[in-house]
């Protein structure tokens, strides 16, 4: 989507969005519009508060919250949930890969946008109610926190057995970091993490032993799912301590690993509140090739 100067009613001043989606708070009942662009896309629309998080330009592992945008006595299905950038002296609107500049850049904002599928008869300074799919929300929150937790197991299981260098690089829990340092891409969905890692030269002149690695995956699963129900038996909150309600503030997972310290990892995405709500965590792996292989961390509802 190009740039877009929004139809503006009422003037009103543009900030970064207010979010609340790691609050449990899944509703907004009033909150004003602050930019809206009809396209034959559908709609899209800037609101001062919301619940909803949005998939990431930058890093998209975590998909868009679903939910509804209700105006006067009409219900509109959000489609879709992304971050934009607002120019503050164009009143421009940029989203998702359009956007031409970074976060904290002077004299401009990043917001959260909705997508609705159809045109929506609403001016900017109007009040609507958002609302998130609770259910949906939550899954992907134990899909992610998952994720984090199988990537802590995989480095600390890794870490005696399959180094013969010391990387300069080391985990929240002092491990070698090789989920940080071989992984391509992760994708969040319901319930699951799935974290691609390339295995490749430059890995194995920091010290990897990768070959090694492959061939003993079996045990590293074994290992890694023993060290998980252990994690998850301690039943600890997880909290995420943030900086600033504003969309651009930072964003931190924190949770008590017993023995292992509280731990805190940046990450912008929503997540579980406890490693009570796990029944079980279980990985696989899977060998696309002898430099490829991929993670999917499986949650349990407890």
């Amino acid at each position: 989507m190009a740039a877009v100067t929004p139809m503006i009613a009422t003037p009103i001043m543009i900030n970064p969005t207010t979010v609340f989606f790691t609050q449990n708070r899944w509703q907004i009942t009033t909150t004003v519009v602050c930019s809206i662009v009809t396209e034959n896309s559908g709609t899209w629309i800037v609101t001062e508060q919301t619940p909803f998080h949005p998939v990431s330009h930058i890093w998209p592992d975590h998909p868009a919250d679903r939910g509804d945008l209700v105006f006067q006595t009409e219900q509109y299905t959000v489609i879709d949930c992304v971050v934009g950038a607002i120019e503050i002296a164009t009143q421009q609107l940029y989203i998702a890969a359009d956007i031409p500049v970074k976060r904290d850049t002077d004299g401009w904002v990043f917001v959260v946008v909705h997508h609705i599928a159809s045109a929506v008869t609403l001016c900017v300074g109007e009040e609507v109610t958002l609302v998130v799919d609770k259910a949906y929300q939550q899954s992907l929150s134990r899909g992610h926190s998952g994720g984090h937790l199988s990537s802590l197991a995989l480095n600390k299981v890794l870490h005696t057995d399959f180094w013969r260098k010391d990387p300069s690089r080391r985990d929240e829990l002092g491990y070698y970091d090789f989920h940080s340092y071989a992984q391509e891409k992760s994708i969040v969905s319901e319930n699951c993490s799935t974290d691609h890692y390339r295995l490749g030269k430059t890995l194995r002149k920091r010290g990897l032993n990768s070959a090694e690695m492959v061939a003993n995956l079996a045990e590293i699963t074994l290992r890694m799912n023993q060290q998980l129900a252990q994690w998850l038996q301690l039943a600890t909150p997880i909290v995420m301590r943030r900086e600033g309600d504003a969309l651009t503030d930072s964003r931190y997972w924190q949770c008590d690993l017993g023995d292992e310290g509280i731990i805190e990892i940046p990450c912008g995405g929503t997540h579980a509140t406890s490693l009570a709500e796990y029944h079980a965590l279980t990985v696989k792996f899977e060998i696309i090739s002898e430099q490829e292989i991929v993670m999917i961390t499986t949650a349990t509802v407890a």
